[in-house]
């Protein structure tokens, strides 16, 4: 589970435009040490990545990708988002707990990770 601390740090926290509206809950929010090891390395918050991700900016993804994600939202399903971080990509991926559109987690990890 991230730390306060991880989520907080306004000193590594890139900003990404206006704060957008939270589309869906993120659920517990966890990531990996690969992830973490990548977002420290950038200088880049988990917190930046998470907002992003929650807001429906899902980055580098194809329209289909994205399309599934829209639905997601609507039907509770699972949201994947993809971002690079330096050089190294950062797959954010919520789950669903339920078809009721609960959240169970959102996890930040490397592809490789998966």
């Amino acid at each position: 589970m991230l730390s306060d601390h991880m989520l907080s740090s306004a000193t590594r926290v890139r900003r990404a435009g206006p704060v957008r509206r939270r589309l869906f809950s993120l659920g517990r929010a966890v990531a990996t040490p690969g992830a973490l090891d990548a977002l420290s390395a950038a200088g880049v918050s988990a917190l930046a990545l998470l907002r992003r991700h929650q807001g429906g900016d899902f980055s580098e993804l194809d329209a289909e990708d994205r399309q599934s994600n829209w639905e997601a939202i609507e039907t509770g399903a699972r949201l994947l988002s993809s971002y690079s971080v330096g050089s190294t990509r950062i797959w954010v991926i919520t789950e669903a707990a339920d078809d009721e559109g609960t959240r169970a987690s959102t996890c930040l990890l490397l592809p490789q990770e998966y």
